[in-house]
């Protein structure tokens, strides 16, 4: 069994009994619901014994039975009733873990996907897509089906064991210890089964989420796999998965096929120690033989609990797997969060953006990205951030909205370091559109409007015109209506960015952020959107990232970037002057016209 002390705040099962909150006193009464039937479970082997002792076999078994005949039938009707109750107690009583563990897992799923909605940028990077989709699927049926069907069959199992044992003790102890001596020898079987087939469950669920994760990836990478006509390729590589998977999983039912044998000869073993020393004791009237059929009728409910015991063993690894990937993220907390005492800021930003000796490095680098950015944005100001990929153009415009943080110095929005302000508040003012475009399986009015509460139909055709998407969405079929399909599947590149940046727009940010977002447009519609930028109906800082001078040169100011540091800075004409990087470039992309 894992430690879950050093890793979680809390063990597996003060978890699960938090998540619990408002079933509690249900699945107490489910507990004692299961201790109750089976407590009636002895009801048949007692009136049984009463009534073999008193009417079939005792010395005045006929004189009873002529005398007393309405208490025969009594015995019967008790037999039966009995019966009845236990069975509706035994419906009622998993139909109370079944809800508790519902409502438990409703609780822990919300939860979890809160907490995955509020990670930063780091949690992202570290998980997989299909790692996670396994974390909120399968181990989260792995932690219900413990609420649901283990905890009630441990309970069914010991409470039972323990009942009879005590019923079968104050009948005859000797009989009685001659057929519990048994019962140590199945615990060590499943305490050394326990040791073996927890390892396996743990590599069985990593081979499931990688399994889920060559099909997340395939999936959604189903165009890069045609246009390389890798299809083979991928079924092979997801076929070698699902067998590696099919393996572990074979092993591991295997692994209890070789325990199962000595589990059920011992359990078996019972009958025989009964019939045996039963025997000797019936020849010997040590007992009657209503006593005997009373031990007989319950060597059942002392086998099963020992056959049961390597199911629940089973399962409760699988769950000790499961959990400890959900507590994971349940227990995660973001590195970016609101400091205590965060300004709140729901008015309008005016849009001042300023970096002070800004440095940063990921956090699984080893070389900062950048080094000492200082730069100011002044309200309603055009900023172009130019330089070669990989110099750290991305991660600056990341740092604004606190995707992610300097490691030296400051960034500052309207003169206050963002750090103060309640993330909510700063990001509700931003407005990002970035190159590599996520649309969803909405229609285009329903993904232009995704960041405000109500669009009318003229904002949404404004800002669609603004983006030059206009168009092309008034040729679609059903116009505004049109379900783009995942990601945007049914459109073009550059239909999905002007999509992408009216929806920037649509929120009429204070600061607008574009990440090379017209890199899939052509030349005029390009022109049309820069024009469009540049008679906004609403203030607004724009800091844009691009490689073509033609968004560049209308900028108030462009920075380049080298090796992560600011290299130039100043207008179009300045930098041509300076005959930099930027010089070099114009000349490049004109054909060294000036």
């Amino acid at each position: 069994m894992q430690n879950t002390k050093n890793k979680f705040p809390m063990t597996r099962f003060k978890w699960l009994w938090t998540n619990m909150e408002g079933v509690r006193a249900l699945l107490i009464v489910g507990l004692l619901g299961t201790i109750a039937y089976n407590f009636l479970q002895l009801t048949v082997p007692f009136f049984s014994q009463r009534i073999i002792d008193e009417f079939l076999t005792g010395e005045n078994a006929l004189q009873n039975l002529r005398l007393h005949k309405e208490e025969f039938y009594r015995l019967i009707m008790l037999m039966v009733g009995f019966t009845l109750i236990r069975v509706v107690i035994a419906y009622f009583d998993c139909m109370a873990y079944e809800y508790v563990s519902q409502k438990a897992i409703l609780r822990i799923k919300n939860y979890v996907y809160d907490k995955i909605q509020r990670q930063d940028m780091k949690f992202y990077s570290t998980y997989r897509t299909g790692d996670l989709m396994t974390r909120v699927t399968g181990d989260m049926e792995a932690v219900r089906h413990m609420m649901a069907w283990i905890i009630r069959m441990l309970m069914e199992s010991f409470s039972l064991f323990a009942i009879t044992s005590v019923y079968l003790m104050s009948i005859n102890m000797a009989l009685a210890l001659s057929v519990l001596i048994t019962a140590p020898l199945i615990f060590i079987i499943i305490y050394v089964f326990k040791n073996k087939v927890k390892p396996l469950h743990e590599a069985l669920r990593e081979k499931l989420a990688k399994m889920n994760t060559y099909a997340q990836e395939n999936i959604s990478g189903n165009r890069v796999v045609k246009a390389f006509a890798k299809e083979d390729y991928e079924i092979e590589k997801f076929d070698e998965s699902n067998r590696d998977f099919r393996d572990t999983n074979i092993e591991t039912q295997n692994l209890w096929l070789k325990f199962y044998p000595y589990v059920e000869g011992i359990a078996n073993l019972l009958s025989v120690i009964l019939l045996l020393v039963g025997g000797l004791f019936l020849m010997n009237k040590s007992i009657t033989m209503g006593e005997f059929v009373a031990f007989s009728g319950l060597i059942w409910a002392i086998a099963n609990p020992m056959r049961q015991l390597g199911n629940i063993m089973n399962e409760l690894q699988r769950f000790y797997a499961s959990s400890a990937k959900v507590m994971e993220i349940y227990f995660s907390e973001p590195e970016i969060t609101e400091a205590p005492d965060a300004i709140p800021h729901p008015e309008r930003f005016k849009g001042k953006v300023e970096f002070r000796n800004v440095s940063f490095q990921y956090p699984d680098g080893n070389l900062p990205v950048l080094k000492n950015i200082s730069f100011t944005a002044n309200p309603g100001e055009t900023i172009a951030i130019m330089g070669e990929t990989g110099c750290g153009k991305t991660s600056l415009i990341q740092m604004i909205p606190r995707f992610y943080e300097p490691i030296e110095g400051e960034v500052l929005v309207d003169d206050v370091n963002i750090n103060r302000y309640k993330i909510k508040d700063l990001r509700k003012n931003i407005g990002l559109a970035t190159q590599d475009v996520l649309l969803y399986s909405d229609s285009i009015e329903g993904n232009i409007a995704y960041g405000v509460l109500y669009l009318t139909p003229e904002q949404m055709v404004k800002f669609a015109k603004y983006s030059a998407a206009e168009d092309f969405i008034a040729k679609m079929p059903e116009g505004y209506d049109t379900i783009v399909g995942e990601r945007g599947v049914g459109l073009s590149g550059g239909q999905k960015q002007r999509i992408s940046l009216a929806r920037a727009l649509a929120i009429e940010p204070s600061i607008l952020i574009l990440d090379d977002t017209t890199s899939a447009v052509d030349m005029e519609t390009e022109k049309h959107i820069q024009e469009s930028l540049r008679d906004l109906d609403f203030p607004c800082t724009k800091i844009i990232i691009a490689q073509r001078i033609s968004t560049t040169k209308s900028a108030d100011r462009i920075l380049v970037l080298e090796h992560g540091r600011i290299t130039e800075e100043g207008s179009h004409e300045e930098l041509i002057k300076k005959k930099g990087y930027y010089y070099d470039l114009v000349r490049l992309q004109t054909g060294g016209e000036m």
